[in-house]
């Protein structure tokens, strides 16, 4: 998929479930307390019905030296159990910012070596230059962009949708 010029509009209601992992080469960048903490344009896309795109960073393009293991993991029915990391920047201490799979079920192998952060954690989010609004309620991680349309899952009132 090329990573420059106009984009066609995606309705998260016709995402797959199981999600679709797809590669995506537009240059993703998210920064905290004045550092990139993460720079890219091997992004991977994680399109999952109701929900605005996860983004999953290769370890090679993450400050890992910024990321901490957290406590607490999770189980995703398809893409496996998901760890949790701290991110700390200087003295700031932002808590459960960035998630990974770091052994991912088959079909999610693209995964591993990758994490996805929540926008609402850090200060900003872009992808190609396009500031994120994070998916409200935090569980699900998605990033909201101009040509992502919803309405999404997340917000109170839909988490058994």
């Amino acid at each position: 998929m090329p990573g420059y010029g106009p984009r066609r509009p995606e309705w998260v209601w016709d995402y797959p479930r199981p999600p679709a992992v797809q590669r995506d080469d537009r240059r993703v960048i998210v920064e905290c307390d004045g550092e990139a903490v993460a720079d890219t344009t091997q992004a991977v896309r994680v399109l999952e019905t109701s929900h605005p795109p996860a983004f999953y960073i290769p370890s090679a393009d993450v400050r890992i030296d910024l990321l901490r293991a957290a406590v607490g993991r999770t189980s995703c029915e398809w893409k496996g159990e998901a760890e949790y990391w701290d991110l700390t920047v200087g003295d700031n201490v932002h808590e459960r910012a960035a998630w990974s799979y770091p052994r991912p079920r088959a079909g999610y192998e693209l995964l591993a070596g990758h994490f996805a952060f929540y926008a609402s954690c850090v200060d900003r989010c872009t992808v190609e230059g396009q500031i994120v609004k994070a998916q409200e309620g935090d569980f699900y991680g998605g990033w909201i962009t101009a040509e992502v349309h919803g309405p999404f899952k997340g917000v109170p009132g839909t988490r058994l949708w």
